[in-house]
């Protein structure tokens, strides 16, 4: 099939709830994608931060396969060993004392909310801030801060008040409702906005002395993304819950939240659950990812430097701040849509995303080698150079 005919047959049976480019990805390995039509791109995008690994990684292919032909799915009736594995590794790379799995970013987020809710014990309104994302269930979606993805979709679950990022005044100034202060360490939909360190640990040190729970969402941060396993580990503060998501099983569904030891019991029996959450075959690839990532993250940092160094050395008018942190990173483009930027891209061979109105975003696999740094740069060079 071409991709033309892949689009149609889409069209024609999906709901149309995404703007897609004309384009059907096949085949991918490495950092590298191909299409329908059989031509080639270089992925700065990984799925939305998802193939963390990359493409086809070998060692993740046979652990997913020899997990699915040994046990694939028994629900959370039973004890699997995927599953209590991986939860002991994330409570090792945090220093947390539980994990509950579920499918995805929303549904983590959605369960830290339940558990912030449960802990308060009548206190039930959680602040967050301005120009975050949280997912869009409904609940997320109310405790997202903006108002472009609230159209539709009132009235939204209540309890959510969003204050301006950075500004500990309007912290400072909530009442006796609040339960829990929900942030990202960089916002990434909402422009690839990093907090600044001394707000986030002035935030901690506020939640300590009013008891409310610091929630940090770390579906798009954590797993290595911005050089450590999890970003909030950048600023020298202890959450009370992570939530994470999209590059823990390199392409497969899964999510979750991991708690402190003051939380490991606030959830009982019936107070939360899931179907899928920590399905064996997921869980034994979210094993390999972290296997495969553990010597991968201390250049992280270092590969993130090196693009935004080489994008700042193009010197050319269209491009503004550059921002983010690792292989999260975010460029401002000016007197033109991004939108339009990251067209051109694609029809040049490089896959890319947006992020906000003038934010062009790059979300490469953390396994990224220099190579393709280059090749990806090389295009975005010319094609910036040519819009300018």
């Amino acid at each position: 099939m071409t991709n033309q005919s892949l689009k149609q047959l889409s069209d024609n049976h999906i709901l149309p709830t995404y703007s897609r480019y004309p384009i059907a990805f096949v085949k991918g390995q490495g950092c590298r994608l191909w299409d329908a039509d059989g031509k080639e791109y270089i992925d700065f995008a990984s799925g939305i931060g998802v193939t963390s690994i990359g493409h086809g990684h070998p060692t993740w292919a046979k652990a997913i396969a020899d997990q699915a032909g040994e046990l694939s799915h028994v629900s959370n009736l039973y004890y699997t060993a995927p599953a209590a594995k991986l939860a002991l590794r994330l409570t090792e790379l945090t220093d947390m004392a539980g994990v509950f799995f579920a499918n995805s970013g929303a549904e983590a987020n959605e369960g830290a909310i339940k558990v912030a809710r449960k802990y308060g014990n009548g206190r039930s309104t959680i602040v967050t801030l301005e120009g975050s994302f949280h997912g869009r269930t409904i609940t997320t979606l109310a405790a997202t801060g903006q108002d472009k993805f609230h159209q539709h979709f009132h009235p939204l679950t209540q309890g959510f008040r969003h204050v301006p990022p950075g500004d500990m005044a309007a912290l400072e100034a909530q009442g006796d409702d609040i339960c829990a202060l929900f942030i990202e360490p960089i916002q990434g939909e909402g422009g690839v906005m990093p907090l600044d360190k001394e707000y986030v640990q002035a935030a901690a040190e506020l939640c300590h002395k009013r008891g409310w729970l610091l929630l940090i969402d770390e579906v798009q941060t954590g797993i290595g993304r911005t050089g450590k396993w999890f970003g909030y580990q950048h600023f020298g503060v202890k959450p009370d819950v992570v939530s994470f998501a999209k590059g823990i099983a390199g392409g497969l569904p899964l999510g979750g939240f991991i708690v402190s030891e003051k939380l490991r019991n606030v959830l009982a029996p019936g107070d939360h659950a899931t179907t899928y959450g920590g399905n064996a075959v997921c869980c034994a690839a979210a094993l390999t990812v972290l296997g495969i990532l553990e010597p991968v993250i201390s250049q992280v940092e270092e590969k993130g430097e090196y693009i935004r160094t080489k994008i700042q050395e193009m010197n050319l008018p269209i491009v503004g701040e550059i921002r983010g942190r690792g292989l999260m990173i975010g460029i401002k483009i000016k007197d033109y849509p991004p939108a339009a930027i990251n067209a051109k891209l694609l029809e040049a061979g490089l896959a890319a995303l947006t992020a906000g109105a003038d934010i062009l975003r790059f979300l490469p696999p953390l396994i990224i080698e220099q190579s393709d740094i280059d090749a990806g740069l090389k295009i975005l060079h010319n094609i910036l150079r040519l819009a300018t």
